[in-house]
């Protein structure tokens, strides 16, 4: 029997069901013979009554994501998904599903472009940007439906590779509460803060200071010359 991402427990004294989503979103589960949608769909529906999601993924396969993800807004009864600890990549999009969303003090989510390997000549390749600018299209519904931001905005968010706390990620929509946080009552300073982290952004930032550090140039107009000092300096390093 093939490992399952996916686990089901049942709290036997309130009879809230529970579905635990730890480690990666694997696509062979979902191809191999033995672990099918068919199999998570009947778990699912076996019970009824209110369902719990607890998430902590770093992700993985985008149309296994994508089905579960179906599946649970699709399911009758309600859904709660906590995360406490990661939903970054397809278990963001998993998220997103619940009628509500709740994420630790110390939890995060990550949103990003999809990837792909491919191999072939540039038909094949075109064919595959193709494919993940509609896989991209597909994702940015299901972000847009639970937080309602603009398609272009989270179009940047996830090219950009964003990273969001547990603040940040109420603020944008991407959760609707904190867990543990029942005093709102707390003062400004005390509360936490919103961040967002983008690799993007972050990497201009590193690569702008070296450029101010090292005396190289510092717009475009003066990166299409290099001064001939900095190039006999590296020629001289080139002879040792």
């Amino acid at each position: 029997m093939k490992h399952k991402f996916w686990n089901w427990v049942r709290n036997e004294e309130t009879g809230e069901r529970i579905l635990s989503l730890n480690g990666p979103i694997s696509d062979e589960t979902w191809f191999g013979d033995e672990v099918t949608p068919g199999l998570f769909r009947d778990e699912l529906c076996s019970c009824t009554g209110d369902v719990t999601v607890w998430i902590n993924s770093p992700g993985g396969d985008c149309f296994a994501a994508a089905q579960i993800y179906n599946m649970l807004m699709d399911y009758k009864g309600n859904v709660n998904v906590r995360i406490d600890g990661l939903a970054a990549s397809a278990a963001s999009v998993i998220a997103m599903a619940g009628n509500t969303v709740e994420i630790s003090p110390v939890g995060m989510i990550m949103i990003h472009n999809p990837a792909t390997v491919a191999l072939g000549d540039h038909n094949e390749m075109q064919k595959a940007i193709d494919m993940l600018s509609e896989i991209k299209e597909s994702i940015i519904n299901a972000y847009q439906i639970k937080t309602g931001m603009s398609r272009k905005k989270l179009s940047d968010l996830m090219e950009a590779e964003t990273w969001l706390n547990a603040k940040k990620a109420v603020d944008m929509g991407f959760a609707d509460k904190i867990m543990f946080n029942e005093d709102d009552d707390d003062d400004e300073e005390d509360k936490l803060e919103a961040v967002m982290f983008s690799r993007a952004s972050i990497t201009n930032s590193i690569v702008d200071r070296l450029r101010e550090r090292n005396g190289a140039c510092v717009s475009n107009e003066d990166c299409k010359r290099i001064d001939s000092k900095q190039l006999l300096k590296r020629l001289e390093l080139l002879k040792c």
